[in-house]
């Protein structure tokens, strides 16, 4: 069996984790630091979560003539610790083997670190950087905001 390939981001935060974990999981911030005018161009048309382990989120954006809709389910939510979730575009398949997102944020004398790891389906290795830089951006965006 091939290992599945892993994106893995890391930030620091000055502030405390509750703080950041909250934001993580925020329509508000998310439609700041994931999405929108900070990080592309793009038009947000909905950000909805069920904030439960097994409750769906969807994210979905319209990037010039596409609608895309960021999709999953929450696998494990632990305040302030960490937080794990599938993460998918609504309408591709992988073949029943979805991508799988788990942000760790552990504390600091200053605030905390967060590292995010992404691992994907192995048809997918070749956006492994591509995917480590947009997390990048984002948590980049996110310790600004915060």
């Amino acid at each position: 069996m091939t290992a599945r390939p892993v994106a893995i981001a890391i930030q620091t935060f000055k502030v405390p984790r509750q703080r950041v974990y909250d934001a993580i999981l925020s329509p508000e911030m998310i439609a700041r630091f994931m999405f929108g005018p900070l990080l592309r161009e793009e038009t947000i048309l909905h950000i909805g979560n069920d904030l439960k382990v097994g409750g769906a989120f969807s994210y979905k954006v319209r990037r010039g003539e596409n609608e895309i809709d960021h999709v999953g389910k929450f696998l494990e939510l632990d305040p302030p610790k960490r937080i794990a979730f599938t993460w998918a575009i609504a309408g591709e398949s992988d073949d029943g083997e979805p991508s799988a997102v788990t942000i760790d944020i552990e504390p600091t004398p200053e605030g905390c670190c967060v590292r995010l790891s992404h691992e994907m389906p192995v048809q997918w290795a070749d956006f492994i950087d591509r995917s480590r830089n947009a997390w990048e951006k984002m948590l980049g965006v996110l310790s600004t905001l915060l």
